[in-house]
């Protein structure tokens, strides 16, 4: 009894351990043929990425070292060949795609517009316009350089042309082919390019603290900057420029350097977008294209917007020359700065608020569609916000500790608790636009497309297969085949309907205030696009007040808050610069 007993609990123990392989494998055989290999190819190719990114980083800090044995042209070398890698993988791409002509590729139409494709086309040409002066300015020295520095600009020269017609024609494609191997190459091209603006930022830094430092030269920070000023004058004289014109390159580059900047992280950014979109499956109601509408009653916004552009330059020009004055010339340039940044970001934040107030009035739901483009959008705008709202915390927590009482000391706090709040209302009223549903009622609006349906005005529209106006899905305006079905049958959504040629009336009332919304959305929309090209340009020519009014220095120290400002400044362009992409695209769907 006892061995029939063991032996039918050890077979159906051995029978339960099988089931239960089985079970194991047939789970796995489902992961395999599933997300898990897009998954695990996306994971692959993003650490492969963040390595290369590292690899550069790396090298940069070592540079960075007075003593180095790491040099700049062992750098310059790695970006090098990072650029014909991705020069070649665009060649491959490029010639598979031509030999799959006859396959019409799915397209993301949200991936990028047009306008957005040419204001990086002109960012290109002024970095082009930098490779020449490099080509030049290493030209002067070929004596005393490696050969690799004159052989980057002309590769990145090659690498900039091809990338530009690249993103062209193939950016919008989602690839469904190759799909490993093509995350592989598209998340090369994106850290190769984050890679190269991490180079711009540090070559843009070099270059700026150098002329921080010969401007500074007769004022009170002679002691902070005695061993740079040294080695520099050290390298000049074992390093004579060959030709007449290396200074007028050298000065070229502080208004090219940050075109060069935002040329690089902007490619990157598209590019991720490519790669985000490799595999994905088309969701057709959100993959229609934004009606650009007219722009009649577009008054205050522009008017304030380019008032806030010409102040800006004004500013930019008096700061720069009254900066190199005696000390009291030099303090009242600072606080007239922060004052002019005050009245702009006062200006900012009211705008956006009253943006915010009247989406909260609509109560309009939210599209929660599938786009990466939009979600990429949000998670820029908050990343590259930290940079300066660090930047603002470090300047109030040097503001109320600093022992030292300067003309700019509480303009400066001012200042930069402003800075914050208009970060906080622009990143919300940017998203709250960009997410928002249109209104059904825009159909009256003489702006848009008329649509020949007539509802019946009992009933809600709900969404017919996730598309809420069919009448943007054909040239024509037509519908889709089952609206005409039920259309066929007299009924719309299975509302019973009688034939009538008669419209339904209406409501002029309603029309009118959403138009006067929508036009004041429009203005705010414009002038928040000027201030933030003005607070991009005076960053990006050297109107940096953190550099100079030594509240910051006293409280972190030199070294520390340099390398802060050095963080924190470049994320701030980029975050500009990317709020003027964004608020372009509010004011085109508003």
């Amino acid at each position: 009894m006892s061995l029939n007993k063991y032996s039918q609990s050890s077979s159906s123990s051995s029978s339960s351990g099988s089931i239960r392989d089985r079970n194991v494998f047939a789970k796995l055989k489902l992961s395999l043929s599933g997300d898990y290999p897009r998954k695990n190819a996306e994971l692959l190719s993003a650490q492969y990425g963040i390595n290369l990114l590292l690899v550069g980083v790396a090298l940069m800090l070592a540079i960075a070292h007075q003593h180095a044995s790491v040099e700049e042209k062992d750098l310059l070398s790695f970006t090098t060949s990072l650029m014909m890698l991705q020069l070649i993988w665009m060649m491959w791409y490029i010639l598979v795609r031509h030999s799959q002509w006859n396959a019409r590729p799915e397209r993301d139409v949200n991936a990028t517009t047009c306008w957005i494709r040419g204001g990086l086309t002109l960012l290109a040409v002024l970095s082009l316009i930098m490779d020449a002066l490099k080509i030049g300015y290493y030209v002067g020295y070929r004596l005393c350089l490696s050969a690799v520095h004159v052989v980057y600009p002309v590769v990145h020269a090659v690498h900039t042309v091809a990338q530009v017609h690249f993103l062209w024609f193939h950016i919008k494609d989602v690839i469904k082919s190759f799909e490993t191997f093509e995350r592989f190459g598209v998340i090369h091209a994106v850290f190769t390019n984050l890679l190269l603006w991490c180079n711009g930022v540090m070559s843009e830094t070099e270059h700026f603290m150098k002329n921080h430092f010969r401007r500074t030269a007769g004022l009170e920070f002679e002691n902070i900057t005695e061993g740079e000023r040294e080695l520099e004058l050290e390298l000049e004289m074992h390093c004579n420029c060959t030709t007449s014109t290396c200074s007028l390159f050298s000065q070229s580059f502080t208004y090219l350097f940050p075109f060069n900047i935002e040329y690089h992280i902007f490619v990157s950014v598209l590019l991720f977008v490519m790669w985000k979109n490799i595999g994905r499956t088309i969701d057709i109601s959100s993959n229609r294209k934004s009606l650009v509408t007219k722009t009649q009653g577009l008054t205050l916004g522009p008017i304030v917007g380019l008032l806030a552009l010409v102040s800006t330059i004004g500013i930019l020009v008096v700061y720069i020359t009254r900066l190199q004055g005696p000390p009291e010339v030099h303090q009242s340039a600072i606080s007239m700065f922060y004052i002019y940044g005050i009245v702009i970001m006062v200006v900012m934040c009211s705008s956006g608020a009253l943006g915010l107030l009247i989406y909260r009035a609509n109560h309009m739901p939210l599209d929660t569609s599938k786009n990466p483009s939009r979600q990429l959008d949000t998670e820029l705008l908050f990343g590259s916000a930290l940079g300066s709202w660090l930047m603002s915390w470090c300047s109030i927590v040097s503001v109320l500790s600093s022992k030292s009482d300067p003309p700019h000391r509480w303009t400066n706090l001012v200042y930069s608790l402003l800075i914050i709040l208009e970060k906080y209302v622009q990143n919300l009223f940017i998203i709250e636009s960009l997410y928002r549903q249109q209104e059904s009622v825009e159909r009256t609006d003489p702006e848009l497309p008329a649509n020949p349906e007539v509802f019946s005005v009992t009933s809600p529209l709900p969404p017919l297969n996730g598309i809420d106006n069919q009448a943007y899905e054909s040239p024509s305006g037509g519908s889709g085949s089952a609206e005409n079905e039920q259309e066929e049958n007299g009924q719309v959504y299975g509302c019973p309907r009688k034939q009538s040629n008669v419209p339904l009336p209406v409501d002029t009332h309603v029309a009118e205030t959403l138009n006067m919304k929508r036009l004041v959305l429009k203005n705010i929309a414009v002038l928040l696009l000027f201030c933030n090209i003005s607070l991009w340009i005076l960053p990006a020519f050297g109107c940096r007040p953190q550099y100079d009014n030594g509240l910051e220095e006293e409280t972190f120290g030199f070294g520390r808050w340099t390398s802060v400002l050095n963080f924190a400044i470049p994320l701030n362009l980029f975050y500009r610069m990317h709020s003027v992409a964004s608020l372009f695209e509010v004011f085109r769907r508003v």
